[in-house]
């Protein structure tokens, strides 16, 4: 166990869709598909996944049913990103807060990270987190998109979120107590080989 870590915490968001500075598309097409039925499997693979890296330890804990009951309320999305019908990343959308939509989760397995498709996949994300109230017609207009990101997420993730147009509104640092290794993506598992696409 590692005591007293030092955490800053970034809190970045956008006020319009028009804010949103599209990122070049990569060379190798991606796919982002929303995930319409609760699969709780598949989230919490992504969540490790993902996340494994990077300390992402709030759900590890939780049970299949508290994913489908997080997963299963209006405003909630998950988009996956393919390439070749590959999963190699996701963003997970949370709409519940009236007019505000919150990125989150986001982010590429590792194997994927370095290769073009984090930008891309910040815009499209962004531009279904600003039409969400158009596939839950019971939720209330966008008027907000945000998001946080800290020391422990990836070196490029807040250069990502400013250069795709979101802007920095809060900076918070603090201590926290972490285990001496990130989890990964499930126990034993070893940092993939780069598996790019062909």
């Amino acid at each position: 166990m590692l005591a007293g870590v030092e955490i800053t915490t970034w809190h970045l968001d956008q006020q319009a869709a028009s804010d949103i500075r599209a990122a070049t598309p990569p060379a190798t097409p991606m796919t982002l598909t929303r995930v319409e039925l609760p699969s709780p499997e598949l989230n919490r693979y992504l969540y490790a996944g993902v996340g494994g890296d990077w300390f992402w330890l709030d759900r590890l804990s939780w049970s299949w049913q508290q994913w489908y009951d997080w997963l299963d309320r209006p405003g909630v999305e998950t988009w996956l990103a393919t390439v070749r019908g590959t999963p190699i990343g996701y963003v997970e959308l949370d709409g519940h807060r009236e007019g505000e939509v919150e990125l989150a989760y986001f982010g590429l397995l590792p194997a994927f990270v370095g290769q073009g498709f984090g930008g891309h996949l910040l815009t499209v994300a962004l531009q279904r987190a600003w039409s969400l109230a158009e596939r839950w017609p019971q939720l209330q207009p966008v008027r907000r998109v945000w998001v946080h990101t800290c020391t422990l997420d990836g070196p490029a993730a807040l250069k990502n979120y400013q250069a795709r147009g979101m802007k920095l509104y809060r900076t918070e640092t603090e201590e926290a107590d972490l285990p001496a290794e990130s989890p990964g993506a499930w126990p034993g598992a070893n940092r993939p080989p780069r598996l790019g696409p062909a």
